[in-house]
């Protein structure tokens, strides 16, 4: 990591906004305003308009600068006191008398809000949704309730913290929730796509098939939930809008959709990778008569394709998951294909006892051991003895015949090397050619643009086979786009398609879309928009400087998309526990890297890359499949092992190293 492991301490790094005559004043963005601290006074944002004011008895009290008595709201409630018949409503010049007609007055407020009063006198919030809470205060609050989000809830939990995830979806599961298409499934292996933190869990629980569908994961992370006793954390259909700190008290203030008030001590990102679909773009698509679906936000009920004209957009890994399910369904099914990708059969099998007995009885080990191979993946019990021996092309053969990611561990750890990537990449062509019948679809199928492992393959089962069926046709957009959806179909050029349905498998915002849907600001009001403007920095994908406090888990800057992501993420997860842990036993207030320390781990994650193929390949890895994204390295692809040594290097000298740490007075 270049000369990160050996920089000077930057001790002196933490901005403070301007104290004037004792007041602390705190920026305006986006409408929310925070009021200064007077007398003891706590003053809260203003919503909708409305300044509400929190005193030290808990006590909500409208704000007075002109001499207006300050009217306490009782049960969200604000009582107006009668004078002669006639309610006085403070505005922010003085007292505004509103006579009463026909019982009912409404009242705009400075910003148009407008508010009711019924012949009580009491007034009423235009919508009941929207009343204000005082802002619960807990340790720390959790954005996501995937795999990521769960596992940091479990681990503040078992710390005795006090914690909360707030979840926009109606189900936890995070990516397994929204990616109900057909034929969802992971691509690493049941056994080792699960959580290490409980043996129990781990013998306990019994996986169908080696690589596991949707629904079983899905069932996987419920009964995680329910076992831990974790649900009565989690707060679902709720969306963060608004993560902004406080430098005077050290915490973060965070809001939701739902008009949710939350300060927390600490914050963690755990939004995932893969939770944000792209914008299609496409014109017309909402005049489209038939049904739209998207794979990345797949309806709950179950979608039948029978008797129906279906287009696919897309032939990533979602898409040639569903592909061969739909098709077996379809009246017809039209697959728009701009981009062919190098997709490797998977070896779908059911979990035999033997095969789980001898996982159970060496989880231990075998756990230890995927922290020291570079993909988080344990491949002992794949027998290479003869891979030594055999010609690469048997090699080839060896590795298509285990599948998945299996395929890898036949040329040992070679696939860095630019002529053994040419080699398989032409073999597989060979492959699909041998495979398709139509030798024109053939050669549409072969990835050119791209060598074979400077992308993620896509994993499946009979992708090109279904290329022969009758009632499958490919249709190549590389070099030509839809020119629009109709109320009918898609168009292109002077062809029209007509279909029933589309389905949108063209992909996400990756990595970077989620946390930039939330509006986080760190010291002296800096947003993570604006420091990620020209490319996201990290220390480690685990922090951000000008952000304390703040934790991202699998963030950019990390390794997790070129393997197992579950190690990944309990590692970050134990990362961050641990350093919370070490905040609180020394009683200091908040923690950020350097900006000498962030810098300088993300000029190794660029030297790295620069070494390997995944570099050269336009992917989500880099931000290049989505238009308008900095095209940058957003992953460390130095190996999950050396990675590891970074992040316990890292938190050695008391953190001091790499980090500003901050006590109070």
């Amino acid at each position: 990591m270049a000369n990160i492991m050996n920089m000077k301490k930057d001790m002196k790094c933490v901005e403070h906004l301007p104290n004037t005559n004792g007041v602390k004043h705190v920026p305006d963005t986006n409408g929310v305003k925070d009021a200064p601290d007077t007398n003891g006074v706590k003053h809260v944002p203003i919503t909708n308009g409305v300044k509400h004011i929190l005193d030290t008895n808990g006590v909500k009290h409208i704000p007075d600068t002109n001499g207006v008595e300050h009217v306490p709201i009782t049960n969200g409630v604000k009582h107006i006191p009668d004078t002669n018949g006639v309610k006085h409503i403070p505005d922010t010049n003085g007292v505004e008398h509103v006579p009463i007609t026909n019982g009912v007055k409404h009242i705009p407020d400075t910003n148009g809000v407008e508010h009711v009063l019924n012949t009580n006198g009491v007034e009423h919030a235009p919508n009941t949704n929207s009343v204000e809470h005082p802002p619960e205060t807990i340790d720390a609050l959790v954005v996501g309730a995937g795999f990521a989000g769960l596992a940091m809830l479990h681990a503040l939990r078992e710390r005795g913290y006090s914690a909360k995830i707030f979840e926009a979806g109606h189900e936890i599961g995070g990516t397994w929730h929204w990616n109900r298409y057909p034929g969802a499934r992971c691509d690493v292996e049941s056994m080792q796509y699960s959580y290490s933190f409980s043996d129990e869990l781990q013998q306990q629980w019994h996986w169908s098939e080696r690589f596991a569908k949707q629904p079983e994961i899905l069932r996987y992370l419920n009964h995680v939930v329910d076992k831990f006793d974790l649900r009565k954390h989690i707060q679902l259909e709720t969306r963060v809008t608004s993560v902004i700190y406080d430098e005077d008290r050290s915490q973060w203030a965070i809001t939701t959709n739902r008009d949710d008030h939350i300060i927390a001590k600490f914050c963690i990102m755990a939004t995932g990778c893969l939770s944000i679909p792209k914008d299609p773009n496409i014109k017309g698509l909402d005049q489209f008569k038939g049904n739209v679906y998207s794979t990345s936000h797949w309806p709950a009920d179950d979608v039948s394709f029978i008797d129906r004209r279906v287009a696919i957009i897309g032939t990533g890994a979602s898409g040639v998951q569903c592909i061969p399910m739909i098709a077996k369904q379809a009246t017809h099914l039209y697959v728009f294909q701009r981009t062919p990708n190098f997709v490797i059969p998977a070896n779908y099998e059911p979990v035999d006892s033997e095969y789980e007995d001898d996982w159970k009885s060496n989880y231990t080990q075998r756990r230890r051991q995927s922290l020291e191979s570079p993909a988080g993946i344990f491949f002992g019990y794949v027998n290479n003895s003869s891979i030594a021996t055999m010609t690469d092309e048997e090699r080839f053969e060896e590795g298509w015949k285990r599948g998945g990611f299996s395929f890898y561990t036949a040329f040992q750890g070679r696939l860095n090397d630019k002529a053994i990537s040419e080699i398989i990449s032409k073999l597989i062509y060979d492959k699909i050619r041998k495979t398709v019948k139509d030798p024109t679809v053939a050669e549409t199928l072969l990835p050119y643009d791209h060598l074979f492992g400077t992308k993620r393959p896509c994993v499946t089962s009979q992708y090109y086979e279904t290329f022969n069926r009758d009632n499958v046709t490919l249709v190549d957009i590389r070099d030509k786009s839809i020119d629009e959806i109709t109320p009918t179909g898609i168009q292109i050029e002077d062809k029209h398609y007509d279909v029933d349905d589309i389905v949108l498998a063209i992909g996400f915002d990756a990595i970077t879309g989620a946390i930039f849907n939330i509006d986080i600001h760190g010291r002296s009001g800096q947003t993570l928009r604006d420091k990620w403007t020209i490319r996201p920095r990290t220390l480690l994908g685990l922090m951000m400087a000008h952000f304390p406090n703040l934790f991202t888990i699998t963030g950019p800057g990390s390794p997790v998309d070129l393997g197992n992501m579950i190690p990944h993420i309990e590692e970050n997860v134990k990362w961050i526990i641990n350093c919370i842990d070490y905040l609180k036993m020394h009683n200091i207030d908040s923690i950020e890297p350097t900006v000498n320390a962030q810098n300088a781990w993300m000029d190794h994650v660029d030297m790295v890359a620069g070494q390997i193929l995944c570099s050269t390949g336009n992917s989500w890895y880099n931000g290049s499949s989505l238009s308008g994204k900095t095209n940058c390295v957003m992953r460390y692809a130095g190996g999950f092992n050396n990675y590891l040594k970074m992040c316990e290097n890292a938190a050695m000298h008391d953190y001091a190293q790499f980090f500003v740490l901050k006590r109070s007075p």
